[in-house]
């Protein structure tokens, strides 16, 4: 017997190095799951409800830092996994999401569960495919692979119905190729970038979880440090920077615009790193930002910079690269007086934190590194290489 798609689906996931399927199977992945126990290189793990499994491979996928795969069933198992699948998305969690349909051949009739999958997926997921053919099956998983993986990463659901699973394949097997993102802006935009941040009186950086995403959190640190600046998170989810840190300042409002706009009108300086502005529920319409100030955005997503608001230099880059040359820039081009400007910003907030009670962490992650912090002292090194 020669190989079906379903074997040909699990082998193209051994070659990308997935271990772990997480799912909530039913009547049409039988095929799938028949051929699964034939793989020992991978293992099912089984989630009583689809948002369960969902989440499992969402905290998988952040854990690992790699693409992790779900397993849903027809309409209804997507129906359920949708919530948790919206979650994953604006998290940038790299799933890539397998679910069952009867068939293409049952498209034309009205038949249990039949349903628009990949129109029900889409608004919940970074992208949404079917495959129709048996000789494009593996060709649409490794594009998923790739989609998932690639900044700005997300979850993206393929629709496999059953009857093109079923027959004959034989499209080689490979593993995804992913592109290189790890790129740097040329020395003269990083000059020029420093030169609209060097030198403020009231100079602000406001962060998202690409700064964990890129492992930025130290390269981070020494921009705000050389800046003095305040640190205020863009509804982030991940430990982008040391919330113990003095110039750290929480996280802006995630509801309402104005909560954002009274935290940045003064600045006159603005960097932004790894998030768009603002996804507040209900956002502030206008301009947030003073006329006069000066607003440089990194992100490796193009579709966060100058995405609601004006920027006046967009670098699309690698944040942890490009903060780390920003930061030898800066060294550069900062007089003593500015850097002694910056370094006594710095120390009134450290003796203002001193002077403080401790501030109510805003995360679930500034949580734990508050106790951990609280029972190791100065022993915590949070971020270190």
């Amino acid at each position: 017997m020669g190989t079906t798609g379903n074997d040909a689906i699990l082998a193209q996931l051994v070659a990308d190095g997935i271990q772990y399927i997480f799912g909530n199977p039913g009547t049409v992945e039988q095929g799938l799951l028949e051929a699964l126990g034939d793989e020992p290189r991978l293992r099912y793990i089984l989630g009583l409800h689809e948002t369960v499994a969902v989440a499992m491979a969402d905290g998988y996928a952040r854990a690992t830092r790699r693409p992790a795969v779900v397993q849903l069933h027809s309409s209804v198992g997507v129906g359920n996994g949708i919530g948790m699948l919206y979650q994953a998305k604006r998290g940038h969690s790299p799933l890539v999401v397998l679910a069952g349909d009867a068939g293409v051949r049952y498209d034309a009739t009205e038949a249990q569960m039949a349903a628009d999958l990949v129109a029900m997926a889409r608004p919940a997921t970074k992208a949404s495919l079917r495959v129709t053919d048996s000789r494009s099956v593996l060709r649409m998983l490794r594009r998923a692979v790739k989609i998932a993986s690639t900044p700005p990463q997300g979850p993206v659901f393929l629709d496999l119905p059953a009857d093109v699973l079923d027959e004959l394949n034989e499209e080689p097997v490979h593993p995804s190729p992913l592109p290189v993102t790890e790129v740097v802006p040329p020395e003269a935009h990083l000059a020029r970038a420093a030169s609209l941040l060097v030198g403020a009186a009231k100079p602000l950086v406001l962060i998202g979880d690409g700064i964990d995403a890129a492992l930025a959190q130290q390269p981070l640190r020494q921009v705000a440090e050389l800046l003095g600046a305040d640190v205020w998170g863009v509804n982030h989810s991940a430990v982008n920077f040391d919330p113990r840190h003095p110039l750290y300042r929480g996280q802006l409002g995630h509801m309402f615009g104005d909560v954002s706009a009274a935290r940045v009108r003064d600045a006159d300086a603005v960097l932004i790193v790894g998030t768009y502005v603002f996804p507040e529920v209900y956002p502030r319409l206008a301009d947030p930002f003073g006329k006069s100030a000066r607003i440089v955005h990194i992100d490796l997503d193009v579709e966060n910079i100058a995405k609601n608001h004006r920027v006046d230099l967009g670098l699309v880059a690698h944040p942890g690269l490009t903060l780390a040359a920003l930061a030898g820039q800066l060294e550069q081009v900062s007089s003593p007086a500015e850097r002694a400007t910056a370094g006594e910003r710095l120390r009134r907030r450290a003796a203002a934190r001193d002077a403080e009670p401790v501030p109510v962490p805003s995360t679930v992650a500034e949580h734990f590194i508050a106790a951990l912090a609280q029972r190791t002292g100065d022993n915590l090194v949070v971020f270190d290489e």
